[in-house]
């Protein structure tokens, strides 16, 4: 199913949604494994522990961010998918970088470790059928479907990368 199938657009979530291309989930899981790939290792490394902007995480936590979000996105999805019935509990984003330590981990190990989670995470939704891509549940406090939930996981990694790119000019 197509990024065009997700109705209604979850609020709030449109946001890093609308910035992947009306494609196949699986072929957009694909096309952000290949960004990763793309991505500058030399510059990578020159940005390693660096922030982005003051008072903004370094480039390892976005990419921690990234990791952490995608595993609860994931485990969302699945029990979205299995129509368990359960609400998940809201994360507060901050909190958790708090205690991430990604800045004792080199950015290259964190982009390898977010290739292996988005890896898994496209087999995982390879699992699902149309149907239960079409099943919802409660994120956060929007409503929100299975299908959403996967192109919310690669607009995020767009949406963060857009940012930690912006520490080339600093």
């Amino acid at each position: 199913m197509k990024k065009s199938d997700i109705s209604p657009m979850p609020e709030y979530f449109d946001r890093y949604i609308n910035l992947v291309a009306d494609v196949e989930l699986l072929q957009a899981f694909d096309n952000s494994l290949e960004q990763l790939d793309l991505l500058d290792k030399n510059l990578m490394a020159q940005l390693d522990r660096k922030k982005y902007a003051p008072d903004k995480w370094t480039v390892n936590g976005v990419f921690q961010h990234l990791i952490d979000f995608e595993r609860i996105l994931s485990y969302r999805a699945l029990i979205f998918a299995r129509n368990i019935g359960i609400t998940p509990q809201g994360i507060d984003e901050n909190e958790l970088a708090q205690k991430m330590n990604a800045d004792q981990r080199t950015v290259l190990k964190l982009i390898e470790e977010l290739k292996t989670v988005r890896a898994a995470t496209k087999t995982l939704f390879e699992s699902f059928d149309d149907e239960t891509l079409l099943n919802t549940g409660t994120n956060w406090k929007y409503e929100m479907s299975v299908l959403a939930i996967g192109f919310n996981i690669i607009g995020h990694q767009i949406y963060h990368l857009g940012l930690s790119q912006k520490s080339e000019s600093n």
